[in-house]
């Protein structure tokens, strides 16, 4: 899989992908990442990304011209089922679990990272095949949200973690004890640390009896930590907005 980074500031991935899976995966190349720096399709001498918004109003908005031009030069003949283009963005559907298998299905995913007040809306109207946010914030600028993205849907290929069952089994997986909801607590040697004991569950090698106590220690944990995963599985609708793309036309990937 490939990640395209489209960004004023190509410099900022160099720490979060040297390290840990990515940079593994990387190095073995099972994920490919490429940076991109917007100002190459810029022609003046300035290299100018940005001008002061229409109406007035505070900060300055990111031009379309080097975005559509990055873009289109980047993918000359772009194929929606394999290419898949992203504008990070405050304003878009959560970013969760769900999305990043879906953008795991795609050979390429190009991230637009966005900067400023924001980016001229028809980047997202006319370019983009949809928006993200990472979360009900504003960040300074959308290279922190693309390498959310990259990590959190490069695990998910196969190969890139040592053991698969590590993302089938995991917080928000279908397959795990308690399917979409959180994982189960871990604990780890010394059984009893400062007089706090590991529960007896997990100690006796039952197999029944240890899936049982995850099952409903999950549940519990989530009931405690997220109950909003709690009452959106009870309400049966599979998820939120977030979890399926919409087309341009209002319709669903």
């Amino acid at each position: 899989m490939t990640f395209h980074l489209l960004t004023i500031f190509p410099d900022f991935f160099q720490g979060p992908f040297n390290h840990g899976v990515v940079a593994r995966a990387v190095k073995s190349g099972l994920l490919e990442i490429k940076v991109h720096d917007l100002r190459a399709w810029t022609k003046d001498f300035h290299k100018t990304v940005d001008d002061r918004p229409f109406g007035g109003g505070e900060g300055m908005v990111m031009k379309p011209e080097p975005l559509f031009e990055a873009v289109e030069a980047i993918w000359p003949r772009r194929d929606p089922a394999r290419q898949r283009i992203v504008l990070m963005s405050a304003q878009g559907p959560l970013f969760d679990q769900r999305t990043a298998h879906r953008l795991s299905g795609y050979e390429e995913v190009l991230l637009i990272c966005g900067r400023y007040e924001g980016v001229d809306e028809r980047v997202g109207e006319y370019l983009a095949d949809e928006e993200i946010s990472i979360g009900d914030y504003v960040l300074s600028g959308g290279e922190l949200a693309a390498a959310v993205v990259v990590d959190s849907t490069g695990r998910l290929m196969p190969g890139v973690l040592g053991n698969e069952d590590s993302a089938r089994r995991e917080s928000f997986s279908e397959a795990g004890s308690a399917p979409g909801l959180l994982d189960c607590p871990h604990y780890t040697r010394p059984a009893d640390f400062r007089g706090w004991r590991v529960p007896e569950a997990l100690l006796g090698g039952n197999h029944a009896a240890i899936e049982k106590w995850r099952r409903e220690a999950a549940r519990e944990k989530t009931r405690r930590l997220r109950p909003d995963l709690l009452a959106r599985a009870a309400a049966g609708s599979g998820g939120t907005d977030q979890e399926s793309a919409i087309k341009k036309d209002g319709t669903e990937v």
